[in-house]
This record gives C-alpha cells, structure tokens and sequence, in this order.
C-alpha cells in the first residue's frame, strides 16, 4: 500500500508524463495524427503556439521569481550590527599541547 504522498506523487508523475507524449505528438505529429481529425487551422500556426506559450510562462515565472527576489530584499530590514564577537575559550584540560 503506498502513502498518501507516494500516491499523489503517482499521480504527478503520469499527468507529466501524459502532458508531454500530447505535447510532442501535437508539436511533431500534427499533420498526420491530429489534422486529419480536427481541423483547426494551418499546421505552422498550431506549432508556433505550442513553443510561443510554453516560452512566456518560463520567461514570466523567471521575471516573477526575480520580482519576488527583490521585493524580499527591500522590504527586508537589514540585520542589526554585530558589536562584539566573542570567542569561547576552551576549558583547560582540551586545550593541546
């Protein structure tokens, strides 16, 4: 029996999978498998939004992720100084000779 999370984490794992055998059979595939069936519009126009989507929510999510970054860094007060770094000495019996 698996876990809840191993099962969730199954699930994950086939709808990625799923996801990207659709993807590259639209992508490379289409004028033979897909077309044929559903005709809805020229074949460059179909592949071009299949690579053109992908790219603007990669890019988004970098610019996101960078927005989030510096967002963080100047709405984070700074760390408040150090006045004194002091050294714990060792007891007398660990020191070495």
């Amino acid at each position: 029996m698996v876990s809840k999370d191993q099962g969730i984490g199954w699930v994950i794992f086939l709808v990625c999978v799923v996801v990207m055998i659709g993807y590259v059979v639209t992508l490379f595939g289409y004028e033979q498998i897909i077309q044929p069936v559903i005709d809805v519009g020229s074949t460059s126009g179909v592949q071009f939004w299949l690579v053109a989507i992908p790219v603007l929510i990669a890019f988004v999510a970098v610019l996101a992720i960078g927005a989030w970054i510096g967002w963080t860094m100047a709405t984070t007060p700074p760390p408040k100084p150090i006045e004194e770094f002091e050294v714990e000495e060792k007891p007398e019996e660990e020191k070495e000779d």
